[in-house]
């Protein structure tokens, strides 16, 4: 991929997977652990996080193409996934598909069980990272490209865990300020990339339409 393209995807997978949106919702959730526990729990959602995107990139393509779904069909519903996520981070609403309801974010079982459920799926890996995996892991056309996508997806990963890791250091940094800013610039992002999402698929699944 040319840089252009490589920005476009950084853009996309930290929009959707964004370790600073992610923060306050994972100390609201952890707000009666003790430090150790938190930073066990970053540890745990990283890996969750990891084996899912892993697996979602090696076998999403193959998943969809049993269902009869081309890959143009799921970027165009997959766009609008994104688009919703985004329009819900530029309104301040939350999403609860994406971050869990708050009856699901009220029950809580062992440090495992929360590390997975909601604190990797549906907080960091929800149905927006999900898309966006699939999509560009179906858009690498050579090995290069698709280890620069794992790439990118590594270091967000790492972002996460360093963000998790030292969660309530950072919490007392982050003003209220800085947060609807970020949230709000991430969901401009994502909601432009989705937007492209669309219309590329659109015009390979209608193409008479879009020439007119």
């Amino acid at each position: 991929m040319d840089q252009a393209e490589l920005a476009k995807a950084f853009g996309a997978f930290f929009a959707v997977m964004n370790p600073f949106i992610n923060l306050p919702i994972f100390l609201a959730l952890t707000a009666n652990r003790t430090p150790a526990e938190q930073r066990a729990l970053a540890l745990k959602v990283t890996i969750f996080a990891a084996v899912m995107s892993v697996v979602i990139m090696l076998s999403g393509s193959a998943i969809i193409a049993f269902f009869g779904i081309t890959v143009d069909q799921f970027r165009i519903a997959g766009g609008a996934v994104l688009a919703h996520i985004a329009w819900s981070m530029l309104d301040g609403t939350g999403m609860s598909s994406h971050h869990g309801s708050d009856q699901e974010r009220g029950h809580m079982g062992d440090l495992s069980a929360m590390a997975f459920y909601p604190l990797t799926f549906p907080m960091v890996v929800g149905p927006g990272t999900i898309t966006t995996l699939i999509l560009y892991a179906a858009h690498a056309q050579t090995t290069r490209d698709m280890l620069e996508v794992w790439a990118i997806v590594g270091s967000i990963l790492l972002l996460l865990f360093v963000v998790l890791f030292f969660s309530a250091q950072i919490g007392r940094l982050m003003s209220e300020t800085m947060r609807v800013i970020t949230t709000r610039l991430m969901g401009l992002i994502l909601l432009a990339i989705s937007v492209g999402m669309i219309v590329a698929g659109v015009s390979a699944v209608f193409p008479r339409l879009v020439a007119g």
